[in-house]
């Protein structure tokens, strides 16, 4: 008697090869050029969440959590509240935890719920940059992502990104 081993799973399906695809050479794109222009230009473009926010931009782009208003305002109200407890209280363990709770509920009240965002007044707590780190790597760095978002994920479907701007 053969032996038939089946998981039944709630999973959505696996994505087509060609979403994959896409989504593949989108991640390496935006990573690539905030990398490159990093190089080029002497000021750092890159970050540890931008590998997350390409996850969701790519990998699961119709999210509410990977449309460019939360993208962009979501790592920008995150790296503000950072910058603002660690220059106003300083760097305790007890403000990094206010800084991401605070940077949630700002996310959650303005409607820019980035979760990748929510490591950001944790980056900021560890490395102390100044307020100009909100520039770069963080607005040009996003602004980077959600450019090449809109170029590959209409290359994969026509007006399929962003579902909304604002």
């Amino acid at each position: 008697m053969a032996f038939k081993f089946c998981l039944k799973s709630n999973a959505p399906p696996v994505p087509s090869i060609q979403f994959v695809l896409i989504s593949l050479l989108g991640a390496v794109l935006a990573i690539g050029i905030t990398a490159w222009l990093s190089k080029i230009s002497g000021f750092s473009w890159l970050m540890a969440p931008f590998g997350a926010s390409c996850v969701l931009v790519f990998g699961l782009p119709d999210s509410p959590l990977a449309q460019p208003r939360s993208v962009i305002g979501g790592h920008l109200i995150t790296t503000l509240v950072g910058l603002t407890m660690l220059y106003a209280v300083g760097d305790f363990w007890w403000s990094e935890a206010l800084a991401v709770g605070l940077a949630l509920a700002l996310m959650q009240i303005t409607r820019t719920v980035h979760a990748p965002a929510g490591a950001n007044p944790l980056l900021v707590m560890a490395t102390h940059p100044g307020f100009g780190f909100l520039i770069t790597p963080v607005l040009l760095g996003a602004l980077s992502i959600v450019g090449v978002g809109y170029l590959m994920n209409n290359l994969r479907q026509r007006g399929s990104y962003p579902r909304y701007w604002f």
